[in-house]
């Protein structure tokens, strides 16, 4: 007896009611859970195309995981140089007020004497 070829069935409806999003961000997220159990209902019962199985085998291999590693390192060092520099103008402006303190205390403030 030969193997019967797989009949395409139509795409499950998801079962799971959602309720409307309130932002843009929760919109988008519902659309690509959605596409996700879509896929996923696609890859199960054999009628998934050959992009969206390779889309999946790809993030399973460890040089995307190593890819996306890199990618979150680059942000966080992204994150500490923005952190380095705000914390480097902080120091200059507290800096500039002390030694305008320490002049104002040695009584060399050019700005308190005028001469008529």
């Amino acid at each position: 007896m030969g193997r019967r070829p797989k009949v395409a069935e139509p795409p499950m409806v998801s079962s799971r009611q959602m309720r409307p999003a309130l932002t843009p961000e929760a919109d988008e997220g519902q659309m690509v859970s959605l596409a996700m159990d879509l896929v996923r209902q696609r890859i199960m019962n054999g009628t998934a195309t050959s992009q969206e199985t390779t889309h999946f085998l790809k993030l399973a291999t460890g040089k995307e995981r190593l890819e996306l590693e890199m990618m979150r390192k680059q942000i966080e060092l992204m994150d500490a140089r923005i952190k380095s520099y705000e914390a480097q103008d902080r120091m200059e402006e507290l800096l500039e007020r002390a030694l305008s303190a320490f002049k104002r205390y040695s009584g060399n403030d050019e700005e308190e004497f005028y001469e008529d």
